[in-house]
């Protein structure tokens, strides 16, 4: 079974998904993104699917369910580079993908995560 690298960046991690996603690849990345956060404390998730020709539903789900994973662990998860297409089959499949952000590319979902890690600690200096 092929694995999906999980780079680390600082606070965040890095995923990038340039195979098709098969479900047993996919379940495998929840796992070992799950396992990295908890190692690492990594406040933030990027998840590059430029790559990403056509997605099912079941693919979808397990975007949202590694957005809810990261989000116990308290990670922030931003999907990136999704196409037209893929967006399109998404919306079609009645997957709205609750609580993943989205940016275009890979510079603007740091910036998103960048930005919500800034505001993460004024409120905790707040307190």
């Amino acid at each position: 079974m092929q694995r999906i690298p999980i780079l680390q960046m600082g606070s965040c991690l890095l995923v990038t998904i340039q195979v098709d996603l098969q479900d047993q690849t996919a379940l495998a990345l929840q796992d070992d993104l799950a396992a990295k956060i908890e190692r690492s404390g990594a406040r933030g998730v990027l998840i590059d699917i430029s790559a990403l020709e056509i997605v099912d539903s079941f693919i979808g789900r397990m975007l949202a369910s590694i957005s809810g994973i990261a989000r116990v662990l308290d990670a922030m998860t931003v999907v990136v580079g999704m196409q037209p297409a893929v967006a399109i089959t998404l919306v079609e499949l009645g997957l709205s993908l609750d609580g993943v952000r989205t940016a275009l590319n890979v510079e603007r979902g740091m910036h998103l995560l960048r930005a919500a890690q800034a505001e993460a600690a004024t409120d905790d200096a707040a307190e």
